[in-house]
């Protein structure tokens, strides 16, 4: 990234919204919704997991942000060693997950500024949805994956 910030659009996000490959199992959804739910009023975070398109299990880790009312961070530890677990065999780091207790589910202004456009999936749950986005090097795509039962 050349150290512009992105903005979102939420006109240009629909244009380019994409059904995408991704799969995602509806206990998945049940899950961050739970956890969105016990971390209220402060943000939730985590770590998406699965094997290529596929989203298969979440990794729930402290918000270890100075100011988790508003902002997130994820642990770096837990994010260290998930990158490990996934060079020893384990889930790959599909993405990454947080709540925005009062406001959309979509990327903030501060989501797109922090995003590094790695193509890894964000998952942000706000307002009783979860918006599904893929963090590309021109800003945030919006995602329609395939939810399945499990």
């Amino acid at each position: 990234m050349t150290g512009e910030k992105r903005k979102f659009s939420p006109r240009s996000a629909g244009a380019q919204a994409v059904t995408g490959r991704m799969i995602i199992g509806r206990h998945i959804q049940v899950q961050l919704v739970a956890q969105t739910a016990a971390a209220f009023p402060l943000e939730c975070c985590g770590i998406l997991l699965g094997r290529g398109e596929r989203i298969t299990a979440i990794q729930p880790v402290p918000n270890v942000h100075p100011s988790p009312a508003a902002h997130f961070e994820i642990d770096p530890a837990a994010l260290i060693a998930a990158h490990r677990a996934a060079r020893g065999g384990g889930l790959e780091v599909v993405g990454y997950y947080h709540s925005h207790p009062g406001g959309p589910a979509q990327p903030s202004a501060t989501d797109s500024a922090h995003a590094n456009g790695d193509g890894r999936v964000w998952a942000i749950i706000g307002e009783g949805n979860i918006g599904w986005w893929r963090d590309t090097p021109s800003g945030f795509v919006a995602l329609s994956p395939r939810t399945i039962a499990g």
